[in-house]
């Protein structure tokens, strides 16, 4: 007999109903479903970029950029190092991925080269062990030059870009924007697909900034014609357009980086926007003591090596919070404390590829999308029925309940629709029907075996499990190496693809058994046509 379990018939039941549920939003006018109540799903499946219109863009990191930082950083370390060992030193600079140097008295030159060496790997970083960040090479007048290693290359090439992305993410999500698109596209190169969003020149501003932001102090006594060393000149732009010179120390008193909060404002005193900040407990503590230790010196708030504004501190600052203020418009004050809040990019962005997909162009995708669904559904259903009755119409059902399922998945991950995405529903549903086939013809075998009716649908349905089963892993194990190896399009179409067989496998082996099994049960066939 053909026996389904009491536990398998619920299951199926269950997991039908919760697909049936999950997919119905799609299929609902906005003004309805906001009717329904809040414990019932209201997601949608996401379109894709090509579906609704939306924003492209390709950007490069600006690597080299990080690397002259780093080098300045390293530089400005061995000078202090130095000084500090009283070791007399000339020549310091830069060269390519190289900081060279000279030590002047010959007799402590090996003093001088381990305190290079302690710079060349400082303790409690992965490279301290068996690695260095910087490879040391001495000469024997005294010269001393600090390389970059290609394995602390390699590994800073590797997170800038990482933390780059997840910069870019948190910067769209403050935008407001939904499912964005972003990934990495070969070593140094990031791309931005935000569906819906119209205006990508808005989108370029604000991934285009660095947005890093440090406290320094002002040097009053120095002019910006003849600039110390340890110092720089940074300019303050008014709404003129004309640019106030500053002299500030090159050493951050406070970085960006501990700000936990930035929000948009306005002054209480005469209504100017402004961006209201908070530190955390260690910038808190730090921006306390700067303030306390220079109380009547100005004190310079840089974004992206530009001075927003230079205040005099009048007094101690101990609650870890403060005000930027200067010439900003609400919008300006909007777009910097989302971007301070999301963080700063490790490196520089630049556009080198942009495109904007109009929503013309998605509408009509959409409704070629729907028809080639709509077609290959229509297709398939037809051949089953012509070429096996009453069974093709099972398997035509399972076929229905199979897409439902494919949407609700979708749907409850909120997944991303694209064209590719669609072309891997499109063939779930003529691969679908495969395990119908198999399990019909081998039906049609055993009858020709001379077994009874539900020997023979009984037999048809155990015999064919094993290949359906190899079949369907193949297919899964090739949806998995597509979307592992491919990229963007192929992504998509590998998602819906390998979602696609795992729902068919359920619906062709549990949900056409089940229904097959209730018609034995309810009808009783004397003959089989099959």
């Amino acid at each position: 007999m053909l026996y389904i379990g009491r536990w398998t018939f619920i299951t199926v039941i269950i997991v039908t109903l919760l697909g049936v549920i999950f997919t119905l939003p799609n299929f609902l006018p906005t003004n309805v479903l906001a009717k329904f109540p809040s414990w019932v799903p209201h997601q949608t499946i996401n379109l894709g970029l090509d579906l609704q219109g939306g924003s492209y863009l390709l950007m490069e990191v600006d690597l080299p950029a990080v690397t002259k930082e780093r080098l300045e950083t390293l530089q400005g370390d061995v000078r202090a190092t130095l000084r500090k060992a009283r070791i007399g030193y000339t020549d310091l600079k830069v060269e390519g991925d190289c900081v060279g140097l000279r030590v002047i008295d010959a007799a402590r030159a090996d003093e001088g080269r381990g305190l290079l060496q302690n710079l060349a790997a400082p303790a409690g970083t992965l490279f301290s062990i068996g690695s260095r960040e910087y490879d040391l090479t001495t000469q024997p007048d005294g010269g001393m030059q600090m390389c970059m290693s290609e394995a602390y290359k390699n590994q800073a090439r590797t997170e800038i870009v990482a933390q780059s992305i997840e910069v870019v993410r948190r910067r769209i999500d403050e935008l407001g924007t939904r499912e964005p698109a972003i990934q990495r596209q070969g070593q140094d190169r990031i791309l931005v697909q935000v569906p819906g969003l119209k205006d990508p020149s808005h989108l370029k501003e604000v991934l285009g900034k660095t947005a890093k932001m440090t406290f320094r102090l002002v040097d009053a006594t120095a002019s910006p014609s003849a600039v110390p060393i340890g110092d720089e000149v940074l300019y303050e732009e008014e709404k003129d357009g004309t640019k106030t010179p500053y002299v500030v120390e090159r050493r951050v008193m406070v970085s960006g980086d501990r700000l936990t909060d930035a929000r948009s404002g306005f002054d209480s005193r005469n209504g100017e926007p402004v961006i209201n900040f908070r530190f955390d407990s260690v910038g808190a503590k730090k921006f306390g003591d700067v303030t306390k230790d220079n109380v009547g010196r100005p004190f310079a708030i840089v974004l992206d090596n530009k001075v927003l504004s230079a205040p005099v501190i009048r007094e101690p600052i101990l609650g870890g919070q403060g005000q930027i203020s200067g010439n900003f418009t609400v919008q300006q004050t909007t777009d910097l404390s989302s971007l301070l809040r999301a963080g700063a990019l490790p490196a520089p962005l630049k556009v080198i590829e942009e495109r904007t997909v109009g929503a013309e162009l998605g509408a009509d995708s959409v409704q070629a999308g729907k028809l080639a669904a709509v077609g290959g559904l229509l297709a398939v259903a037809v051949f089953m029925l012509l070429t096996y009755g009453l069974f093709g119409g099972f398997a035509d059902l399972a076929l229905l309940v199979n897409i439902t399922l494919l949407m609700a998945i979708l749907t409850g991950f909120q997944a991303t629709l694209t064209l590719p995405g669609i072309a891997g529903m499109v063939l779930t549903m003529g691969m679908a029907v495969d395990a119908n086939v198999l399990i019909y013809e081998r039906i049609r075998e055993e009858m020709r075996g001379g077994k009874t009716i539900i020997a023979a649908i009984d037999a048809g349905f155990r015999r064919a499990i094993a290949t359906i089963i190899d079949v369907n892993v193949t297919h899964v194990l090739a949806a998995a190496i597509l979307y592992f190896v491919g990229t963007g399009p192929i992504r998509g179409f590998a998602v819906t693809f390998g979602l696609g067989v795992i729902t068919s496998f359920f619906t062709a082996v549990f949900v056409t058994r089940l229904i097959v099994a209730t018609w034995l049960r309810q009808v009783r066939p004397k003959v089989l046509v099959i």
